[in-house]
């Protein structure tokens, strides 16, 4: 996990660059990095046997599972690319858990008590430190994490809807495979072709660190329980904060360590909530 945190770091630094620096836009970025990042994980995706995972009784469900990580994948590169400072955007993408427990209350029709939805206000009450929607300098631009959060959090509703069916390599295949189709579809209007060595060499990494990214994510659900896993994941905040101050020198203002610690709290307390529940199921 903390293998993918520093991966991510890398490849939205790497994005960053991209945009800001090279002028591409956020479609042609994600297409390029997820078509990228295909190529070299489909060595993996043969071991998980590709045609065995193709089967599944949910096709439309996996297809409409994947377009909404494609939204949030969009959301994401466009705040990026905007650009909202990548420590404040980080934080805000944290909030993902936070939507995922409203939706699972509202829409799996799970019992979500009140200390649970204590934790998940005191969260969105962290999210407001970090944004300041009520300050001069506010922008709407901000917001942009947020959608991608909520956007990720109904992927991940789908992901455990479906789980009682399919299995996690049926995920990951269908996932990686249908990306980038849905990336072209976005890319097309907005399609700029990179020019010279060191842009395709930003994006070469870039594509290959979200390979890189997405099989430790796999490989550490695969091998320990989501309780153990869920904390190390909040070792993205810091890493990705050194990666924005190392590349852009920027220098996060103290109500993001306020903002971020209540929401890592209440995360932490969800997941600790979840765990228990699962085990008490089992």
């Amino acid at each position: 996990m903390l293998t993918a945190g520093l991966a991510f770091a890398l490849v939205n630094s790497l994005a960053q660059v991209a945009s800001i620096k090279f002028g591409l836009s956020s479609t042609t970025v994600a297409l390029i990095q997820y078509a990228i990042a295909l190529v070299v994980i489909l060595p993996y995706l043969k071991n998980l046997g590709i045609r065995h995972s193709l089967r599944t009784n949910y096709l439309g469900w996996h297809i409409f599972r994947v377009s909404l990580s494609v939204i949030g994948i969009q959301l994401w590169l466009w705040a990026l690319a905007y650009p909202v400072p990548i420590w404040q955007g980080i934080a805000l993408l944290m909030t993902s858990p936070l939507f995922a427990t409203i939706g699972s209350g509202l829409f799996l029709k799970e019992q979500v008590g009140a200390a649970r939805w204590a934790a998940t206000l005191s969260g969105f009450v962290g999210a407001m430190l970090i944004l300041e929607p009520w300050a001069d300098d506010f922008s709407w631009a901000a917001l942009l994490p947020i959608g991608a959060a909520f956007f990720w959090a109904c992927y991940s509703l789908m992901v455990k809807k479906l789980s009682s069916d399919d299995s996690p390599s049926t995920m990951v295949v269908y996932l990686l495979i249908l990306i980038t189709p849905f990336n072209l579809l976005l890319a097309i209007p907005q399609w700029q072709t990179p020019q010279g060595r060191t842009i395709w060499l930003v994006l070469l990494f870039a594509g290959a660190l979200t390979a890189l990214a997405q099989w430790a994510i796999v490989k550490a659900y695969a091998v320990a329980d989501a309780s153990f896993v869920q904390p190390f994941d909040h070792a993205k905040l810091p890493l990705n904060v050194l990666a924005g101050w190392l590349v852009f020198n920027w220098v996060p203002p103290g109500r993001l360590w306020l903002g971020a610690a209540i929401i890592v709290a209440s995360v932490a307390f969800i997941t600790q909530w979840e765990a228990k529940k699962y085990r008490e199921l089992k």
